[in-house]
C-alpha cells in the first residue's frame, strides 16, 4: 500500500519504519523541516532501539521519503495516518488543535484532487473525537463513500516500540459502523486478527489500557510504601501476587457490573487503609476504592429510579452468584434504599434459605431487612408478576423461563451482563454498558 504518515514524532516515526519493513511505500509528513530531513537521510528523529536501521533500509529500498506538503503526500498515497500529538490543556482537557489542523489539510487535498482516500487516526483521542471531526469537516465525503475513516489506536511503549509494533499485544480498529473494513486494509495495515469495533469503542480502549497501567503502577507503589514502613519486602509480595494467573492477572474481576461486596474485599480494604493511616502513610488509590464503590452503588440506585417504575423485582440478593452470602451485598443496600423510598419490592433468589442463615450473615438481615421474608418470593412467576422493573443482578433464573413470563410492561436493568437478556420480549438496559 501507499501510505502517508502525518506527524513524525514517536508514533509516526516508528509506524513509518515498521510499515516500510512490511513492504509498504510511506511518505512522512511533518511541519518540522528538521524531522523531514532526518527521515529523508534515513535517520531516526528519536532514540528508539532498532528504528534507525529500519529507516535507513527503507530509504535505501526507495520505500520511504518525507515532505512538509500535505497536498503532495495525499496525492501520492491511498491512505493517510494521523499520528500528531494530543497534549493536555492547562485545565487537563485534551488539546486536539494539531489533529484538527492536519485533518483539515488532508480533507482539503482529498477534495481538490477528487480522489478516494482512507483517513486513519492514530493520535490518542477521547471517545467521540473521531465522530465530531467527521461531522465538522468531512461528513459529506464519508456519506458519499469518497472518504473512509478509521480509528487505529497505538499501544507502543517507548524503548520497545518497534517490537510492540511487530508483535502487538493488542490490535483494535474502529470504523463508523463497527463493521470490518476491506481486506486490503485489514490484512495489509491493521492485521487480520485486529478486533473491529466502532470509533468510540476503539478510542475508549486506548484510555482504558493507559488508565489501567497507571492504576497498576500506583497500586504497586502504594503497597511498596506501606511495605517499607512495615519492614516488608514489597517486591517479594508483588512477585507472589503475580504468580496468581487465575484471579490476579486475569479477566476475572475486569467486568463492569455490581459493586464489590462480601465478607472479604470491603473489610480488607478498610483494614489496609487504616493500617496506612496508623503509620502515617498516604495511600490515595487504596483509600478511594470504597468511596468509588459506594458511588457505583448510588449510580445503580439512580438508574433504577430514573426508570420511572414503582414496582421493582430484584433477581439475586447475595453479593455474587451461587452463594447465600449477604454480607455487604450491594443488592441488600439497593433493596433497603428502595424500600425506604416507598417502592414496591419483590425479591427472587433461590439460593437463599432464611431458616439456614446463621452468624453474621443472619445479623445482616436481622439488622437491615428484618422483613425480608415477606419480600422473598419462592417461585419465579410470582416474583416477575405482570409488569415492573426487573433488576437482574445474578443469573438465578433460566432465560427461557423468563422469556415466557415477561411482557411489554416489563423493563430489565442488566447489572452484570447476563447473556441473552437482550433477546427477551421487553425493553432492556445495561447498567455499565
Amino acid at each position: 500500500m501507499k501510505i502517508s504518515i502525518f506527524g513524525l514524532g514517536y508514533v509516526g516515526a516508528v509506524t513509518a519504519g515498521c510499515l516500510t519493513q512490511q513492504g509498504h511505500s510511506v511518505v512522512g509528513v511533518d511541519v518540522s523541516q528538521q524531522k523531514v530531513d532526518f527521515l529523508n537521510r534515513g535517520e531516526a528523529p528519536i532514540i528508539e532501539p532498532g528504528l534507525e536501521k529500519l529507516l535507513r533500509d527503507a530509504v535505501a529500498r526507495g520505500l520511504l521519503k518525507a515532505t512538509t506538503s500535505a497536498d503532495d503526500a495525499v496525492m501520492q498515497t491511498d491512505a493517510s495516518l494521523i499520528c500528531v500529538g494530543t497534549a493536555s490543556a492547562n485545565s487537563g482537557a485534551l488539546d486536539l488543535r494539531f489533529v484538527q489542523q492536519v485533518t483539515k489539510e488532508i480533507i482539503a487535498a482529498v477534495r481538490a484532487q477528487s480522489k478516494n482516500h482512507t483517513l486513519i487516526f492514530r493520535s490518542t483521542m477521547l471517545p467521540g473525537s473521531t465522530q465530531r471531526l467527521v461531522e465538522d469537516l468531512c461528513c459529506d465525503l464519508v456519506e458519499s463513500g469518497q472518504l473512509k475513516v478509521c480509528y487505529f489506536p497505538e499501544f507502543l511503549r517507548e524503548g520497545t516500540a518497534v517490537e510492540d509494533f511487530q508483535k502487538p499485544s493488542l490490535a483494535v480498529v474502529g470504523t463508523l459502523d463497527g463493521l470490518s473494513p476491506d481486506d486490503a486494509l485489514m490484512q495489509g495495515l491493521f492485521g487480520a486478527q485486529a478486533a473491529v469495533v466502532n470509533w468510540n469503542t476503539a478510542e475508549m480502549v486506548k484510555y482504558a489500557c493507559n488508565a489501567f497501567h497507571a492504576a497498576k503502577i500506583t497500586f504497586a507503589n502504594e503497597i511498596g510504601r506501606l511495605g517499607k514502613q512495615l519492614q516488608i519486602d514489597s517486591a517479594a509480595v508483588m512477585s507472589l501476587l503475580c504468580q496468581d494467573k487465575k484471579l490476579n492477572l486475569s479477566p476475572y474481576y475486569l467486568k463492569p457490573g455490581n459493586p464489590f461486596g462480601g465478607s472479604c474485599l470491603p473489610k480488607d480494604v478498610r483494614a489496609i487503609t487504616h493500617c496506612g493511616r496508623q503509620h502515617g502513610i498516604s495511600l490515595p488509590l487504596l483509600e478511594n476504592l470504597l468511596p468509588s464503590n459506594e458511588q457505583h452503588l448510588r449510580n445503580l440506585v439512580q438508574l433504577i429510579e430514573n426508570s420511572g417504575k414503582t414496582e421493582i423485582v430484584i433477581l439475586g440478593l447475595s453479593f455474587k452468584s451461587d452463594t447465600d452470602d449477604l454480607r455487604e451485598s450491594a443488592m441488600v443496600e439497593v433493596a433497603q434504599t428502595l424500600l425506604g423510598r416507598g417502592y414496591q419490592l419483590r425479591i427472587y433468589d433461590p439460593q437463599l434459605n432464611l431458616a439456614q442463615l446463621v452468624g453474621s450473615n443472619k445479623r445482616v438481615i436481622d439488622t437491615k431487612m428484618p422483613h425480608l421474608a415477606s419480600l422473598l418470593q419462592k417461585d419465579l412467576p410470582t416474583a416477575i408478576g405482570k409488569s415492573g422493573l426487573i433488576v437482574a443482578a445474578q443469573q438465578c433464573a433460566d432465560v427461557n423461563e423468563l422469556s415466557k413470563l415477561l411482557t411489554s410492561q416489563h423493563h430489565i436493568i442488566d447489572v452484570n451482563g447476563w447473556a441473552d437478556l437482550r433477546k427477551l420480549p421487553c425493553s432492556y438496559e445495561g447498567f455499565c454498558w
